[in-house]
């Protein structure tokens, strides 16, 4: 008895001296502090969250806009309108705004605006003030101020979870990603985006073969001299044409459960319903990636552009017949090879058989070549001055930050009936109202013997902020004579015509630079196709084309 008597006094003993503990570890009643982040007093709700904090200095309203994501995470009506942090739609496109995030979990804290503008709370540019509209200005005139270097305003350099740019700010964090608008994945609209581009066009042909009596220009002569009729006159087409003739339907954003991964999925609608395009990116670490996509293994930046990033609305396809003739998918790898993100590299394995027909997965054979086709290569971007990248817009809408960029590539293709090695060099120029862009493809066909080589050159002058674009072209695609020519001219041989053309454009902004009419004037000098009803000689092909487009 005794014994349990004196159990009973020590635990008492030691609780009492354990209560004065508990009180000293006890969290305080109230808030202390209102802009750490921490909820100091542990009722659930922290800062200007908490009612504790509601006359404190940091918590009252300046009547300044909720633009920021400090502003639009902070607990304050800050302009007033009655509307709280992610409920303002001044808020739209930040993103704290743009899903799940806890400001007290991630470590963040509050930071007050000094009245000159709106600093960044992520840590990494303490300071840091965001630029300002000033009168007659839009957003896109920020790009390239107030700290940012202009390095990215593309789908794919802001969803990869690296400052591309070197400037600070990475992903939808940087200036160019929440204001260009083609950047879609930091729109304030979920994981999963949707965007259409969609062109309707009106053409006059001033000069084909086909259009017979009724073209405006006659053709050339045949090169033998003869007075040889070409049959193909005799089809007497209308010159006039007018189709909705590009509906271009794309799916992309962040891959569910891989973050800052990409994906792209591009549709065209405006004959049948196909997929023309997948890519599947997914981040290794520190910018570098992996990518698996359909019928890439190319080195040229014109193919992989949208409909609406080509400055001459088509590409120059001479380039490209004989030299990038597609795969039935690709694997990738890329990335920096410095912190700054000035050099990149990418590599590239493709496969095939066939050539493709439209849709991801489908080829068809048009001669009697069935060989496996593959390619393998690599390439080298160089941001030399500024920073333009391989999936950038050449268009311009309002006078740009200064770049010079340099592409050098290489490639081994095997096709049905070819096999070569091909390099590539592209450069970009662009400073203020102009931009330059060149490109230099060759290669040695190996089973037939023979030098092929292609140029391209396009300029681009802003004539009139925000309203004209005036752009011009030209190229050739010259080629050798086989010194073993083929028994069979298979397709992919008769499609190798050599060429020369120039083309004109009038870019004319309507609404801002998602809704434009363009007017293009293309002449063309083609190779007539072998054959031995068709006189030997060169097709003159003359077009006017007026086109409306819109994306959104």
């Amino acid at each position: 008895m005794n014994g349990l008597k004196i159990l009973r006094a020590a635990a008492l003993a030691l609780l009492a001296f354990s209560l004065p503990g508990l009180a000293l570890a006890a969290p305080p009643t109230t808030e202390t502090d209102c802009s750490n982040g921490i909820d100091d007093d542990g009722d659930t709700v922290f800062d200007c969250g908490d009612h504790d904090c509601h006359d404190a200095k940091v918590c009252q309203p300046d009547g300044r806009a909720e633009s920021s994501d400090a502003r639009c995470s902070d607990w304050v009506d800050n302009d007033q309108d009655g509307y709280l942090d992610c409920e303002d739609i001044d808020c739209n496109g930040t993103e704290v705004c743009m899903g799940s995030w806890d400001r007290e979990l991630s470590g963040q804290s509050s930071i007050e605006d000094t009245g000159s503008g709106v600093k960044m709370a992520d840590g990494k540019r303490p300071g840091a003030v965001a630029p300002e509209l000033a009168a007659g200005e839009v957003e896109e005139d920020l790009q390239g101020r107030g700290g940012d270097r202009d390095g990215e305003r593309t789908n794919y350099f802001c969803s990869d979870g690296f400052d591309n740019d070197g400037d600070g700010f990475t992903d939808c964090d940087d200036i160019g990603c929440k204001l260009g608008t083609e950047v879609t994945v930091c729109q304030a609209a979920g994981d999963i985006r949707f965007s259409v581009v969609a062109r309707i066009g009106q053409d006059f042909n001033f000069a084909g073969p086909e259009f017979g009596t009724k073209a405006l220009i006659q053709q050339p002569g045949n090169s033998d001299g003869s007075a040889d009729v070409d049959p193909r006159s005799e089809e007497n087409r209308s010159p006039f044409s007018t189709e909705f003739e590009s509906l271009q339907m794309r799916v992309l954003g962040q891959m569910p459960f891989i973050q800052n991964s990409f994906f792209l999925l591009s549709i065209r609608a405006e004959k049948t319903p196909r997929l023309t395009f997948a890519t599947f990116q997914i981040p290794i670490k520190n910018g570098h990636y992996v990518n698996v996509n359909s019928g890439g293994g190319g080195l040229s930046l014109e193919l992989v552009r949208s409909v609406h990033k080509r400055m001459m609305v088509d590409p120059a396809y001479y380039v490209y017949n004989a030299f990038e003739q597609g795969n039935g998918a690709a694997l990738e790898f890329g990335g920096p090879l410095d912190k700054r993100g000035k050099f990149l590299y990418r590599t590239f394995v493709a496969g095939g058989s066939g050539r493709f027909a439209g849709n991801v997965g489908g080829t068809f054979f048009p001669d009697g070549n069935r060989n496996y086709t593959w390619s393998a290569g690599a390439q080298i971007h160089m941001n030399l001055v500024g920073y333009y990248n391989r999936f950038d817009s050449p268009f311009l809408y309002t006078p740009a930050s200064t770049a010079f960029a340099f592409v050098v590539g290489a490639k081994y293709d095997q096709r049905a009936q070819e096999r070569y090695p091909a390099a590539n060099v592209q450069a970009t120029f662009r400073y203020k109202r102009l931009i330059m862009l060149g490109e230099v493809y060759g290669k040695r066909e190996l089973n037939f013997k023979n030098w092929q080589v292609a140029f391209n050159v396009q300029v681009g002058v802003l004539a009139i902020k925000r309203r004209l674009l005036l752009t011009s072209d030209f190229g050739q695609y010259i080629s050798t004579p086989f010194e073993s020519p083929p028994e069979d001219l298979g397709s992919d041989l008769r499609r190798q015509l050599q060429e020369l053309q120039y083309r004109f454009a009038a870019h004319i902004y309507l609404w801002r630079n998602v809704f434009m009419a363009q007017i293009v004037w293309a002449d063309r000098f083609v190779e007539r196709p072998p054959s031995n009803a068709i006189p030997d000689g060169t097709d003159r092909r003359s077009s006017l084309r007026v086109l409306l487009l819109y994306r959104f």
